[in-house]
């Protein structure tokens, strides 16, 4: 049996309400197929971007008061409330975005075990950079740590076998931003990237082939690009 196919959309710099928007288009375009015998092998699409401004996102679970908000968007940033799980978090340039919109019958996953494959395509990711000691966190918490730094965040929403949102790695990402939240609503712990751990500036076009590389092992899958973005 062939591997699910998952197209790669690399967006490259855009503004994090574009990324939404897209999102979106590609949600709908997904719940309107047939059922999954119909769908065939392709699984779905993997959006992957790099925040052209600063942004503050809100999850399904808040975060954010109005008066936070007004102090946060006067410190020139975006503020959005999305559909994910999880609190407030920060997202900004020299931060690789993925949102994959997947079906997840198509890959023999669940909810909890797609989160699972997320933080391990991170790991994964930091152990090609030579970055050692990375790892995911029993629950509550998500996303992947060294110690008690958090260098990717994930949340994620899944309606109807079909995931959006998905993770924000920090590769050269100012982290001075983070100050002006709780990331994640988790008091007690901090930020870093990779280009702080590894001591040199890593970008997000360097971590983009083995951060697909590490996708497709650990989604079992088959990536193919995708030139339109419709």
């Amino acid at each position: 049996m062939p591997k699910p196919a998952v197209r790669v959309l690399w967006l490259g710099r855009l503004h994090y309400a574009e990324l939404l928007g897209l999102q979106e288009r590609w949600l709908r375009r997904m719940q309107a197929e047939p059922g999954t015998e119909a769908l065939g092998a392709e699984a779905g699409a993997l959006l992957l971007c790099e925040p052209a401004g600063p942004v503050y996102t809100a999850g399904l679970r808040g975060g954010l008061t109005p008066e936070e908000t007004a102090r946060l968007r006067a410190l020139g940033a975006e503020v959005h409330a999305t559909g994910r799980g999880g609190l407030a978090t920060f997202h900004g340039p020299g931060q690789l975005l993925c949102h994959p919109v997947l079906d997840l019958r198509h890959l023999g996953l669940r909810l909890r075990t797609h989160v699972a494959a997320l933080e391990a395509c991170a790991v994964r990711l930091c152990e090609l950079l030579g970055l050692r000691g990375v790892r995911a966190r029993p629950p509550p918490y998500t996303g992947v740590w060294l110690g008690e730094c958090k260098i990717c965040a994930i949340g994620v929403r899944c309606g109807r076998h079909i995931t959006s949102h998905g993770l924000a790695l920090n590769c050269s990402t100012d982290l001075t931003w983070f100050e002006h939240i709780v990331p994640c609503g988790l008091v007690g712990t901090g930020v870093t990237s990779l280009s702080k751990e590894l001591q040199r500036r890593v970008t997000v076009d360097e971590v983009m082939s083995p951060f697909l590389m590490a996708f497709e092992e650990t989604y079992k899958c088959t990536l193919v690009s995708e030139d339109s973005l419709n």
